[in-house]
């Protein structure tokens, strides 16, 4: 069963095409990868999945939900880890779990109980009541990590969720991710790391100005056409992922 559809995509600013008719189906329990160079579409594509902004044209639906008609009904549904930082530095890592539950209406009862149970998944309950100024870039992660999943969500955007970590800190998010999956939650992703995306990934959208080339699973791209990731990419596109 798909979870996300998207047919004939397409998002314009003025004369920028930032997606042009772009088709895509995303499998319920799946890890579905977006990879590509800067300015490709991967964040665009994954802001109107989680109804940041509207397509130009095309449709895309997210649990048969049109993202036009019912964006409130999605969001209700999903939980975002965006690429940048914006945890309140105001409060302590505590306190920016239970703010943010507010917004899904959760009981503050439960929210103490959930908050407390994702602290101890990202591995942060003794960084609690610190404020988050202390915490290393990793901790950030984890942290934003934990707060989407605040709402118990079907599925989990995830725009570069590593960037920035060192190698220890990228495998902690990675065996948490993993461990997300197994439950059945869907991810969707965007990573410039190749190695991230053949660990995790069932299938990937490799893209490209705005268009995606192709779609499959990373074992199946390497064995037709390259040993890795990387090598599958500048092949098919002849160009660097970080240009």
């Amino acid at each position: 069963m798909n979870i996300v559809t998207a047919k004939d995509l397409t998002k314009c600013y003025n004369s920028l095409c930032a997606l042009d008719r772009i088709n895509f189906e995303i499998i319920r329990g799946e890890c579905f990868g977006f990879i590509g160079p800067n300015g490709a579409g991967k964040t665009t594509a994954m802001s109107i999945i989680y109804c940041f902004m509207p397509p130009t044209s095309g449709e895309v639906k997210v649990f048969d939900i049109d993202v036009t008609e019912s964006p409130g009904e999605i969001k209700a549904r999903l939980g975002v880890m965006p690429q940048d930082n914006n945890l309140d530095p105001d409060l302590s890592v505590f306190e920016n779990l239970i703010v943010y539950a507010r917004y899904f209406d959760i009981a503050k009862k439960d929210a103490l109980s959930l908050a407390w149970e994702l602290l101890d998944f990202v591995e942060l309950r003794e960084k609690a009541n610190v404020k988050i100024t202390s915490l290393s870039g990793g901790m950030k992660r984890r942290l934003l990590l934990a707060r989407a999943l605040i709402n118990n969500p079907e599925l989990l955007i995830l725009d570069e969720a590593t960037t920035g970590l060192d190698p220890h800190s990228r495998h902690s998010v990675w065996e948490q991710l993993n461990q997300l999956k197994s439950k059945g939650i869907t991810l969707v992703l965007t990573t410039h790391y190749m190695e991230e995306a053949e660990k995790l990934c069932d299938r990937v959208a490799i893209m490209d100005s705005g268009k995606i080339i192709t779609i499959d699973s990373p074992a199946r791209l390497m064995g037709i056409h390259g040993s890795n990731l990387e090598e599958v990419y500048l092949k098919l596109t002849g160009r660097s992922l970080r240009e």
